[in-house]
């Protein structure tokens, strides 16, 4: 038998960094809608939907946003639906989190799934609160085509890094790699390595698996408001802070880098309060909080107050975050990375479907419309308790039966 290569660490670092990578993508359009608002006469909705695009497509590209039409002084509003498909084209980084979230639960066992999953995306998750900060300064320097110059540079050397150090757990580099061995034999080779989660099939029976467990839409649903609600907020902060207060574009992307990376790490410690205590307490905490941060932004009425919210929201979403995916393995064991890809995949969905919404509120309602419109989050937090408190309802009726 060839020898298996990689560790847990490895496995964790290698996925983290890939995700890191794609995740990038989120904040491309976010810094830039303020200048991109004058020379494509964007209307609110329309601001929406630009930084909401790279949620949509959810996968790896991105080269072709160094086209020279990105300048602003070359942009006219036809060039809209082309920035359009360039966002799209951008965001396709962002799938690489449902690969990884399959990648580094097979690396673990169950007892440190929270730990592991919290740290992977809590990790990952500071690269679009990051370049938010980062590309308004890239932008002071060498203008918009030098930020998107840095950011494809970063993106082919993430690549090719990921490339060296990512590593499959054991039961795939003995099945899927060139060994060859049997899946009954490989798996009793893997626990003796430590290895405790198999897939019961390939890709196909892994969705279909998990799509006939109605615990997986649940689980959907929860993302869709804190994961897809994170992305949602990364993308329109940017534009929040710098329309409604009037912040210039560097103190707009800092705010926005204060909200993103909060979220991001405290999702490493809501992982390991998971493992502690248990999946749905921790999802039915981190929504009552996020319910009080939307409640106070939707009615703020002055910056301190809007931050607050903000910070609030923050650390609800990341705790959420973790709950729910420390959720997955645990009822979806045999389907691990078929949950991963309809909860990561439709979760994120959230982040293309709310910024325009939010963009109607301010279009129907003016500058008023920036703090009203967060009564969506209100909404979206009320429903997701309920549907979390029913999970938890039904998990103890299945145990005590």
């Amino acid at each position: 038998m060839s020898k298996l290569t990689g560790s847990p660490a490895q496995g964790l670092f290698g996925a983290t960094l890939g995700f890191f990578i794609g995740f990038a993508a989120v904040s491309l359009f976010g810094p830039t809608a303020k200048l991109l608002k004058g020379p494509l006469e964007l209307s609110p909705v329309q601001i929406g939907l630009l930084v909401a695009m790279p949620m949509l497509s959810g996968s790896l590209a991105g080269l072709l946003v160094l086209l020279r039409t990105l300048h602003p002084e070359g942009l006219t509003p036809a060039y809209f639906p082309l920035v359009l498909v360039l966002g799209f084209l951008a965001g396709f980084g962002i799938a690489t989190f449902s690969v990884g979230i399959a990648q580094t639960s097979y690396w673990f066992p169950q007892r440190k799934q929270g730990w592991a999953l919290g740290a992977y995306a809590g990790f990952g998750n500071v690269a679009p609160g990051l370049f938010a900060w980062l590309i308004p300064i890239v932008i002071g320097l060498w203008a918009i085509t030098g930020a998107y110059t840095v950011w494809l540079i970063f993106l082919i050397a993430g690549t090719v890094v990921y490339a060296i150090i990512g590593k499959n757990a054991y039961y795939f580099q003995l099945c899927r790699e060139g060994k060859g061995m049997p899946p009954d034999e490989a798996k009793k080779v893997c626990r003796e390595y430590g290895q405790e989660l198999f897939p019961g099939g390939g890709v196909w029976h892994g969705l279909a698996t998990a799509a006939k467990r109605w615990q997986t839409w649940f689980l959907v649903a929860l993302y869709f408001t804190s994961f897809g609600g994170f992305l949602a907020l990364t993308a329109w902060f940017p534009t929040y802070w710098g329309e409604l207060f009037g912040l210039s574009l560097g103190m707009a992307g800092a705010l926005t880098m204060l909200y993103s990376v909060l979220a991001s790490l405290i999702r490493v410690l809501g992982g390991i309060f998971s493992d502690k205590a248990g999946g749905e307490l921790t999802v039915i905490l981190a929504l009552v909080t996020m319910l009080a941060g939307s409640i106070i932004i939707t009615f703020s009425g002055s910056f301190g107050v809007a931050v607050t919210g903000a910070v609030i929201m923050a650390l609800g979403m990341g705790v959420s975050n973790a709950g729910v995916f420390k959720l997955v393995p645990k009822y979806l064991p045999g389907a691990v990375g078929g949950a991963a890809g309809w909860v990561g995949g439709i979760g994120a969905f959230g982040g293309f479907a709310i910024p325009p919404l939010l963009g109607l509120f301010v279009r129907n309602q003016g500058d008023s419309g920036y703090s009203s419109g967060f009564i969506t989050f209100v909404g979206l937090s009320i429903i997701s308790l309920v549907l979390a408190l029913l999970l938890r309802r039904a998990y103890r009726v299945q145990a005590a039966g």
